[in-house]
């Protein structure tokens, strides 16, 4: 093959993917007698398989990424106009799409001011743990460099940031992980592991436990989704995020805020922290921020911490001595101010939470009928459904039959998420993030979708 398809024999593809690439997420042993899948083609809210079979996509290209749906004409041809300009230069110096869209960002975000370009969530986090450090040790003699990440929560694929991950089963056989990362308790208060009134707070407060054992001269950093996504798609109760904010205050820890799911609209503001009116030191952003039409991925700080940075020109090291080397590519940052420019004139905000309205109270009409649905959660087109076995006790129903619910979804031609290989036994939620175009009709038929599947699989 010369690298293009041309001819309608698409057995070529299938048969080049299943000797040579090697699939995310995914056990290849079936493909000795089964076809990988491949899709081909994606318009709108629907993408289609090799076999031509069209489905609508409620997970935005599998994991929450493709914010205003497939085929942006206009996206295209803004790579396309910028590839031919200029496609690369090393981050050491600037272009102009990074300039325009960093002030563009900066607009959306109140209190941060400087952006810097990576080119995937995993490194954007990278990049403000080694801020933090780099912090420890200019300000403190190193010692406090500890960063506090929470249980559920996930930030990444790389060693330093699955030493950073709160789902058991991501870290199984990566170990041994980087020193100085230490949990704290989830949140979610379905789940939850004390019985008092003001739930959100005293989650909160065990975030203080944790600074006083390990001791609040050593911790530097709090790193924390907005609202957990692989984890269950957890939203914070109510009271948790002002006593987070009150205790990172107190004890002078650098509040990282990781919206690489939430931002650029999937909740229905342009970040999920902006729900709490916390004001973070670091956010960190990747698949939304340009809808998976070129990679692109941001750490975005305050001035204060990027003075910290530059008050001593006269040291040779009192600099932040990093570089990301497609952090230089333009293509992202093109992509990302068209995909910014179709989200506010199109009103995307705004239909974002209209239509996650919608899918909550049909998740929970759905709830009201099936007993296998425990707690319903979410907010703006990122919502989840818990299922379990049984009501009253709580137990959560098997993951094969949550996975297998994904299964009659797809028969139905609709793709719906699900969490799985994160925390052993609570692999079922079920996850729904369509792209932020989605209309009523598109909601009513994700969970017309749904309400077939659990009757097959639960009765």
């Amino acid at each position: 093959m010369d690298g293009k398809f041309q001819d309608n024999d698409i057995t070529k593809i299938v048969e080049a993917d299943r000797a040579h690439v090697w699939h995310h997420l995914t056990q290849h042993k079936p493909f000795e007698t089964g076809e990988p899948r491949i899709i081909t083609e994606g318009k709108g809210m629907k993408v289609w398989d090799q076999k031509g079979v069209e489905h609508l996509d409620a997970v935005s290209g599998g994991v929450w990424t493709v914010n205003v749906g497939y085929g942006r004409e206009s996206i295209a041809d803004a790579v396309r106009e910028q590839l031919v300009k200029l496609n690369y230069f090393a981050g050491a110096a600037g272009s102009i799409p990074g300039a325009l869209f960093a002030e563009k960002l900066i607009e959306k975000m109140p209190g941060m001011t400087r952006v810097y370009y990576t080119n995937s969530g995993s490194e954007a986090n990278e990049k403000a743990w080694k801020m933090i450090r780099q912090i420890a040790h200019k300000r403190y003699g190193g010692q406090k460099h500890k960063i506090l990440y929470r249980e559920r929560d996930y930030h990444g694929t790389t060693i330093a940031a699955l030493s950073a991950g709160g789902q058991e089963e991501r870290n199984a056989q990566y170990g041994p992980f980087a020193p100085g990362f230490v949990e704290v308790p989830h949140c979610l208060e379905y789940r939850k592991q004390w019985d008092v009134e003001d739930y959100g707070r005293r989650a909160a407060d065990a975030i203080e436990e944790v600074i006083l054992r390990e001791g609040p001269e050593t911790v530097g950093g709090l790193c924390l989704e907005p609202i957990t996504a692989g984890g269950g798609v957890i939203v914070p109760p109510e009271g948790y995020w002002e006593r987070v904010q009150e205790i990172c205050r107190k004890y002078d820890i650098l509040l990282h805020i990781d919206e690489v799911v939430c931002g650029i609209g999937r909740t229905g503001t342009w970040f999920g922290y902006q729900h709490y009116g916390i004001e973070p030191d670091f956010v960190t952003m990747a698949k939304g921020v340009a809808s998976g039409y070129a990679a692109i991925a941001c750490c975005v700080t305050t001035e204060k911490v990027f003075e910290l940075f530059k008050d001593d020109s006269t040291d040779p090291m009192n600099y932040f001595r990093d570089i990301s080397t497609f952090g230089g590519c333009t293509a992202g940052p093109a992509a990302a101010l068209e995909n910014m420019r179709i989200i506010e004139e199109e009103g995307l905000l705004e239909n974002c939470e209209r239509m996650g309205e919608r899918l909550m109270a049909n998740l929970r009409a759905l709830q009201e009928k099936h007993a296998c649905i425990g707690d319903v959660r979410g907010k703006g087109l990122f919502c989840g459904a818990e299922l379990v076995a049984d009501r009253e006790t709580k137990e959560p129903a098997d993951e094969k039959l949550c996975q297998k619910v994904v299964a009659e979804c797809a028969a139905e031609r609709v793709i719906i998420g699900v969490t799985n290989r994160s925390i052993p036994g609570f692999n079922n939620t079920l996850t729904f993030s369509p792209a932020l175009i989605a209309t009523e009709a598109d909601i009513d038929r994700i969970t017309e979708a749904v309400d077939v599947a659990l009757g097959r699989v639960f009765g």
